[in-house]
This record gives structure tokens, C-alpha cells and sequence, in this order.
């Protein structure tokens, strides 16, 4: 009974966060910057889904579409400063903290090596108390992940893989989604980041029989040595851009 019940309870958890907040002010504000986006008005788009995120702190739609815009538009400085602004204001948003975190992110691939290792740590820092807030799984996922980015010297890896078993284990509570197949991909790779490859192979295996078309735990498990080691290590290249767009969390798989 107390299983059946913590499922549920995660479900309207997860619905809550992901889902758009009814009809409200913030959302004409974030029609209105779709609608400027539209006609390439970059600075009435960025205006208004900042009304729109001020509105309704913890619609991670909002946030998202305009990060993205800020990414297009490389105005990152003043996305991380309107965030700053806006988590004082909402201190309790572990969504917009969580965007926050993503911001600096964004920002990652167009700073200098000593300045991505600042903006990595204060990602983390983002990331960590969304969760503080909310544990849900796009959190613990997200900083699971942003771990593995890490070189080895820093020893990060095992923080990665703990949040990505917990991420796993919540996955695993509710509805299949296609996205879910990252944890394994990320988890695997962090295992093999700590030098457990027995435990990686296992990790992508499993992930495999739940998704069995996907082409990166496939070719995680044909490969051996240093093929296997560039093809993992290609997808944690600070200077490539990460791709930080949400949009496949509220649409329909």
C-alpha cells in the first residue's frame, strides 16, 4: 500500500513540474515572446519570456524557451544575471534553480578553460538545491551528468554515479519515457569513468533491454579499449555545447 502510494505521489510530483501552469498572465507573456521570436524580434522575445518566467517561476517550459533564445542569441551574461535576480525573488523555485544551473552551462563551450571550470562548479551549485527542494528525477539526472564532465583528477565520477542510481531507481516508480534511456547511457559511462567497466557493461545491457533500438548503449557494448574509451570520451568535450533544450520532457512520446 505504501508502494502504491509513493508511486502515486511521484507521478503528481513529476506532473506538477513538467507540466504548463493554467492560463495566467505569464502565459500571455510567453505567447507574446513566441510571437516576437517569430518575427525575429530577439529583444521584445527575451523581455517577455522574462515576464513570463517571473510569472511562474517553476514552469520549466518558460525557462527553458528562453534559454534557448539566449543561446541563439548569445546574451548569456544577461540570462545568468535575470536568473540571479529571480531565484532572490523565488527562493523556493527548484525549477527555476535547475535553469539556472543550465544557464551557466549554456555558457560553458564559449569560456576560456578556467572560466568553464567556474561555471561548471556553479552549475553544480544550481543543480544541488533544486534537488535541495525537490528531489525529482531531471535533477539528480541532470547533475548525475554534469559530474561525469569532470577529469578524473577531481575525483567526481562517484557523486555522478550516485545521483544517476537515484535517478534510475525514480525512473523506474512511474510511466516509460524515451529520454529515460539517457540515465543508462550516463550511468554506464560513469561506471566506466570509476573503473568499473563489469558494472558499466551491465548497466548498458540492461538499459538495452528496455530500449533495444538505441544506438549508443549498441555501440557501447560492441566496443573494446581505447574504441571504446574515444567514444565515450567525445561526448564530455567542454568546447562542444551541450544540449540543454527540455522540450522533449513535456512532449508527448
Amino acid at each position: 500500500m505504501t508502494h502504491k502510494f509513493n508511486c502515486h505521489l511521484f507521478t503528481v510530483l513529476i506532473a506538477a513540474c513538467l507540466l504548463p501552469a493554467p492560463l495566467r498572465a505569464s502565459d500571455a507573456d510567453y505567447q507574446a515572446g513566441l510571437k516576437a521570436m517569430a518575427a525575429n524580434d530577439t529583444e521584445t522575445a527575451l523581455h517577455n519570456l522574462e515576464l513570463a518566467v517571473e510569472g511562474n517561476p517553476d514552469n520549466l517550459q518558460y525557462a527553458n524557451e528562453y534559454r534557448q533564445l539566449v543561446i541563439h542569441s548569445k546574451e548569456y551574461d544577461r540570462s545568468l544575471k535575470f536568473f540571479e535576480k529571480v531565484t532572490v525573488e523565488h527562493p523556493t523555485s527548484a525549477n527555476l534553480y535547475l535553469n539556472y544551473g543550465f544557464a551557466y552551462v549554456d555558457k560553458i563551450p564559449i569560456a576560456g578553460s578556467i572560466t568553464q571550470v567556474i561555471l561548471a562548479n556553479n552549475a553544480l551549485t544550481q543543480f544541488s538545491k533544486s534537488i535541495e527542494l525537490q528531489p525529482s528525477w531531471i535533477a539528480y539526472y541532470t547533475r548525475g551528468a554534469s559530474y561525469l564532465f569532470w577529469p578524473k583528477i577531481f575525483n567526481r565520477a562517484a557523486f555522478g554515479v550516485a545521483d544517476l542510481e537515484k535517478a534510475l531507481d525514480l525512473q523506474k516508480t512511474g510511466p516509460q519515457r524515451s529520454y529515460y534511456v539517457r540515465t543508462y547511457i550516463s550511468l554506464g559511462d560513469g561506471y566506466w569513468k570509476t573503473d568499473d567497466l563489469k558494472k558499466a557493461r551491465a548497466v548498458w545491457r540492461e538499459g538495452l533491454k528496455t530500449f533495444p533500438n538505441s544506438a549508443q548503449l549498441k555501440k557501447r557494448l560492441s566496443l573494446r579499449g581505447e574504441a571504446l574509451q574515444h567514444a565515450i570520451e567525445a561526448g564530455f568535450d567542454p568546447d562542444v555545447r551541450v544540449n540543454t533544450d527540455l522540450k522533449e520532457l513535456w512532449v508527448q512520446n
